[in-house]
């Protein structure tokens, strides 16, 4: 037996590796009067993040409570890895720092289904979110466990994820090829993967104690567990890659991006991606820039260059001015790049061994709750069809596409009980456009196109937190006329501000935290306080995407999700039954929200995603 020691708030604490059948029995001893006095901690140790990856490795598996962890050897295989399997299984209740991970882990590797572990697991990074959703960034803890260890246990609780990193740079190894290459045994790796499954266990009593005196219902806790359960679903099941087109997009994106630096060129920029010769070079075309970044140079981010390309958000041209042939060059030259590396490369290069991308699904990524998927898909431009021609439903299925409708504008109307936008949306049938309902109310029946783009603009400033500038840049309007726009719908819907200055004294009257609809607590930054319809809306919203998963799943359709993305559920479904399934999906997304109808589409594709936004494939 191995065994180490340390010490965490002033008592000490035994990790101890079971090397023979011997040890192991004692481990077996040990785990029997554990689990009867209350939960154990859980934890992996592997080879990396990428968990479908050619030659994965699953190394240990760790077992704890406050005072004592086990490390199994799980790499040895043989009487190790059995132990640890059913050292799982016989487990009543586990908790697991961010416990996707080690789900989708075990799943994989260790045959330990996630529907099976998921309902016994209590995950402390959900419980910690759900008390502070603010990362280190916003002023919050974050919800990493070295942070709260530190907040809530012993300010020196051990850095793991850092001494390792040290550990493995003395080792000839990085960051990331550090923890395949480490030896299993050696003693800092079998430490800290002691100590992480120690401090797991002393963590969940606090934070659970915390939820209780916030007033945090027990009903929030486990609904989050639940959407983490079925996120974790999806990203099993992954997502099929056309690795041909996919391999021949990077090409094209790559000439693209060289034929648009070109251009660029001519203007005096030598790389596209170099803010200070931009600036210069638009400066020297008569352009005004004004903007600056917190380092005091001028700006020349995207939404800086797309009004001057006269382009909208959707990169469609507004018409208000001559488009300026750098700032168009520069945007697309930098997109073309970007999409290269960040899409069709890594969908080559992170493919599992069945050409799926596992993308990972993060259900508590903003502080509002808000869901968000990595490897870029959740950053996709909303028009955009080829990145998404890449993704293909599996054999003899079709893409299904359910969202939300005006979902922002809904919730809006619903948790400031605006009565004509409520009237609107209850009365004013299944074609119901919001934006031109508010044209026309404020401008009359004569309200064209245009009123209607800057009255939406206008609505999305009031859910979202654009300003008067904001407003203008997006929409290609004046300044001017966005002010008397704003102003002409406050005066259209006053219940909005009142609903604003309602939240914030709210919030001000609990240090500086909102409660959402659904009892979730949102922290305002002081200096902007008005932010608080931003949150209220976004949150909500985002609990409407969780309820309809909760419908998608009872009414058996969890197995066709593929990913939540933003106010959509994309799926794969057999074609010879997409009509009736895409049916159900759409039953399932619509509620009704305080007397507002919370209504949704469903769209059947072809064979890829990219179908459902033009795409002929």
């Amino acid at each position: 037996m191995l065994t180490f020691r340390h010490t965490i708030a002033s008592e000490s604490v035994t990790v101890n590796v079971p090397e023979d059948a011997a040890d192991l029995k004692l481990f077996w001893e040990w785990l029997y009067r554990a689990r009867e006095r209350g939960p154990i901690a859980l934890d992996t140790e592997t080879t990396g993040l990428n968990i479908y990856s050619a030659g994965y490795r699953l190394r240990t598996v760790q077992f704890g409570d406050a005072h004592e962890a086990w490390v199994l050897l799980y790499e040895r295989g043989g009487w190790h890895a059995q132990y640890a399997r059913e050292a799982i299984q016989r487990c009543r209740e586990v908790l697991i720092h961010n416990a996707a991970f080690d789900w989708l882990v075990l799943d994989e590797h260790a045959g330990i289904r996630l529907e099976d572990l998921a309902p016994w697991t209590t995950d402390t990074r959900i419980l910690a979110a759900l008390i502070d959703p603010r990362q280190p960034s916003e002023g919050g803890v974050g919800t990493a466990l070295k942070p709260l260890s530190a907040k809530w246990i012993d300010p020196a609780a051990p850095d793991t994820q850092g001494g390792l990193t040290k550990v493995f740079n003395s080792l000839g190894f990085t960051k990331e090829t550090g923890w395949a290459g480490i030896p299993l045994t050696h003693p800092t790796f079998l430490l800290y993967a002691g100590l992480d499954v120690i401090l797991t266990a002393r963590l969940a009593p606090m934070l659970r104690r915390e939820l209780e005196r916030l007033g945090v219902r027990d009903q929030l806790v486990t609904y989050e567990h639940e959407i983490a359960r079925m996120c974790a679903v999806m990203q099993r099941a992954g997502l099929l890659v056309d690795q041909e087109y996919a391999a021949a997009l990077a090409g094209r994106l790559a000439e693209e991006a060289e034929r648009h630096g070109a251009v660029a060129a001519r203007y005096g920029v030598a790389s596209v991606g170099s803010p200070g010769q931009v600036a210069e070079a638009l400066l020297g075309m008569g352009e005004r820039l004004t903007e600056r970044t917190k380092g005091g140079a001028l700006a020349t981010d995207k939404a800086v260059l797309l009004p001057l390309a006269d382009l909208d958000r959707d990169w469609q041209r507004i018409g208000a001015r001559t488009a300026n042939p750098l700032a168009d060059a520069v945007l697309r030259g930098k997109r073309a790049s970007k999409w290269g590396v960040t899409y069709a490369e890594r969908f080559m290069t992170k493919l599992s061994t069945a050409g799926r991308l596992h993308a990972a699904i993060s259900p508590l990524a903003a502080r509002t709750g808000r869901m968000s998927v990595t490897d870029g898909l959740h950053q996709l431009p909303s028009s955009d069809h080829v990145i998404r021609r890449a993704i293909l439903a599996e054999p003899g299925h079709v893409m299904v596409s359910t969202d939300f409708q005006a979902v922002e504008m809904r919730v809006l109307a619903a948790l400031a009980n605006v009565r004509r936008m409520k009237d609107g949306f209850v009365n004013g049938g299944s074609d119901f456009d919001i934006h031109m309902f508010t044209a026309k109310l404020i401008k009359g029946r004569n309200a064209t196109p245009r009123h209607r783009k800057i009255f939406k603009g206008a609505g999305f400033g009031k859910v979202y937190g654009g300003g008067i500038t904001t407003i203008a840049r997006q929409t290609g309007a004046e300044e001017s006329e966005i002010a008397q726009a704003v102003a002409a719908y406050d005066r259209a819907f006053p219940e909005i501000k009142r609903a604003s200055s309602r939240w914030q004294r709210q919030a001000f009257q609990n240090r500086m935290v909102f409660i959402s609809a659904t009892g979730r607590r949102l922290p305002l930054d002081r200096d902007r306080s008005y932010s608080v319809v931003n949150y209220a809306c976004q949150s909500a919203a985002r609990d409407l995407l969780g309820q309809a998963m909760l419908n998608v799943e009872s009414a058996g359709l969890l197995e066709f999700c593929r990913l939540p993305i933003h106010d959509e559920l994309l799926a794969s479904v057999p074609q010879r039954d997409a009509d009736e399934i895409a049916r159900e999906f759409q039953r399932c997304m619509s509620m009704d929200l305080y007397g507002v109808p919370i209504t949704a589409d469903a769209e059947i594709g072809g064979r890829s995603w990219g179908s459902l936004y033009g795409a002929d494939y």
